[in-house]
């Protein structure tokens, strides 16, 4: 669908790409995610043929981005972190306008325009003038005018930023729409677990360099072997069963460290797969009264401040 390769943008002795390199598949929610100034949006201008590249290429569905603009623009929509609303227009105006810059008929574009606005959930604010559209609703109109000519792929910059939590909510609902619809979508954020939830996989990048790109679970094995395994005992707890539980844990290979977080509540450190967690499960089951066993979820946020640790 997608693919990246060394991808290098310089402003002078600036390097604000460094030979970047990633592929998104079809039908695909990918995140990009890095600190601000990490060179996101300077990515996505070059992939929406904004900006030129230093050197390096990106090819949509075969096309080759900066060879042929034009067909690109066909097969991709794109929603910037800033963009401007013609505030004198109504919603479905807006859009009305977009979809006529397209060549579309009369028919054709209310058609488009109405399930466009049910998509967004903005049908009921059809005849609203935009200069009245809390920033929420703005944000999801740009969307709306992004999809108006069908793309392929949808390139999404930091499109939650300065939500509120509903709106942000709402957003996402909208997303995951989109995926089942089958759209491909670029979506960048420097909050990495607002698009954990979201996205099939993950790229993040700092100072313009490649650091990850894989799915959420493989950037868990990425940052550390270990997983953090949360057990639960059942029953009445007497100190005899805590210390053997301590002890049958510490004494399973894999398990690297075991901490007592309450009453038969145990949090240990395990180096092992899949495999050799349900190995653990079997042996703990087997020797204690286990009520509870559970991967604790990766600490996104720690992993994104050790990832760029260097910002």
């Amino acid at each position: 669908m997608l693919e990246i390769c060394e991808l290098t943008k310089q402003y002078g002795s600036f390097l604000a790409l460094d030979h970047l390199s990633l592929s998104i598949g079809q039908g695909e929610l990918h995140g990009f995610v890095g600190p601000n100034g990490a060179g996101k949006t300077t990515t996505m201008r070059i992939l929406a043929t904004l900006q030129l590249p230093t050197s390096g290429s990106a090819t949509l569905e075969g096309v080759e981005v900066t060879q042929n603009p034009k067909e690109i623009r066909r097969l991709m929509g794109y929603m910037p972190d800033f963009f401007g609303v013609y505030d004198r227009l109504k919603a479905w105006e807006y859009l009305d306008f977009y979809a006529r810059c397209y060549g579309f008929g009369y028919k054709e574009r209310m058609r488009m325009i109405e399930s466009l606005l049910e998509l967004v959930h903005l049908f009921e604010k059809r005849d609203s003038y935009v200069d009245v559209l809390s920033r929420g609703m703005k944000q999801r109109l740009c969307l709306a005018r992004a999809l108006i000519h069908d793309p392929k792929l949808l390139i999404l910059d930091e499109p939650a930023s300065g939500m509120d939590p509903r709106a942000r909510a709402e957003m996402k609902g909208i997303l995951k729409t989109l995926k089942e619809l089958g759209k491909t979508v670029l979506i960048s954020s420097h909050i990495l677990p607002e698009l954990s939830e979201l996205c099939d996989s993950l790229t993040i990048i700092d100072h313009g360099k490649l650091v990850f790109s894989g799915t959420v679970e493989a950037l868990s094995s990425h940052m550390s072997g270990e997983a953090p395994v949360t057990i639960r005992l059942g029953g009445e707890m007497n100190e005899e069963l805590e210390k053997r539980a301590v002890s049958m844990l510490k004494q399973y290979p894999g398990v690297t460290k075991v901490i007592r977080e309450e009453a038969g509540l145990f949090q240990t450190s395990f180096d092992g797969g899949d495999d050799a967690m349900v190995g653990l499960l079997k042996a703990a089951a087997q020797a204690l009264p286990v009520a509870d066993f559970h991967r604790a979820p990766l600490n996104l946020e720690k992993v994104f401040m050790e990832v760029t640790q260097n910002d």
